[in-house]
C-alpha cells in the first residue's frame, strides 16, 4: 500500500535493535484518514470470507481493528494484557513475548467474547518474530473458532514472523512489508498481485 509506505518514509525512523519508530501516526498519535484507506485495503482483501468478528491485541492494534470493522461491520475483540477485576475469570489465555519489551506476558480473551461458528480475522499493527499473532491464534483455535487470516500494518519481513505463520496455515496479508532497514534508509518487498500499490 504506497500510501503507508510513503508516511513510513516520512515520518519512520529506525532505531537500535531493528525498532521502527512511528508514533507520530500509527501508535502513539494516530492518523485516521491513513486508518481508513488501511480499513478499506483489508476490507477490499478479506471480502469474500464472510468475517465475524475482528480480534486485536491490546494495546497498538485496537484504533486499527476498530477503523477496519466499520468496514466488515462486525464487533472487534481485544485480548488483555493484564488482568483485572473487572476481567471475566472464565476466559481463554495465550502466553506471548514481547520483541520491543523482551518480557513474556500473558493475553485473555473471555471464553462468552468468541464462539466455535466465529469466524476470525486478526489485526495487529506490526508483525515481526510472530509471537503476537500466534498467542492470538492459540486463543482463536483454543475458542474452537477459525481463523480466516491476519491483517498487518506493517511487516518488519526480515524477522521470519510470515514464515512461522504460514507453516500453521494463517494467510497474511501486510499493507507495508519492510524488507530491510537501517538508519537512513528503509526498503520495501511488494506482492506481485497487488493491485492496490496507488
Amino acid at each position: 500500500m504506497k500510501l503507508l509506505e510513503e508516511r513510513i518514509q516520512k515520518d519512520g525512523r529506525v532505531l537500535m535493535g531493528n525498532i521502527l519508530k512511528v508514533d507520530t501516526f500509527l501508535n502513539h498519535q494516530l492518523d485516521v484518514e491513513l486508518f481508513n484507506e488501511m480499513g478499506k485495503e483489508l476490507k477490499r482483501l478479506y471480502s469474500e470470507e464472510h468475517i465475524t468478528k475482528i480480534l486485536t491485541i491490546e494495546v497498538s492494534g485496537i484504533a486499527i481493528a476498530a477503523i477496519t470493522a466499520q468496514y466488515f461491520n462486525v464487533p472487534v475483540v481485544f485480548a488483555k494484557k493484564h488482568s483485572g477485576i473487572n476481567m471475566d475469570e472464565n476466559s481463554f489465555e495465550s502466553e506471548v513475548f514481547s520483541y520491543t519489551k523482551k518480557t513474556s506476558y500473558k493475553i485473555r480473551v473471555a471464553k462468552k467474547l468468541i464462539q466455535p461458528e466465529d469466524r476470525i480475522l486478526i489485526i495487529d499493527d506490526f508483525l515481526a518474530t510472530g509471537s503476537a499473532l500466534l498467542g492470538l491464534v492459540e486463543l482463536v483455535e483454543n475458542a474452537g473458532a477459525k481463523v480466516v487470516g491476519a491483517g498487518i500494518a506493517i511487516e518488519k519481513g526480515f524477522q521470519g514472523g510470515r514464515e512461522i505463520l504460514e507453516n500453521r496455515g494463517i494467510r497474511i496479508e501486510s499493507l507495508a512489508i519492510i524488507e530491510q532497514m537501517a538508519e537512513d534508509k528503509i526498503n520495501f518487498r511488494h506482492k506481485k498481485h497487488d493491485i492496490n500499490n496507488k
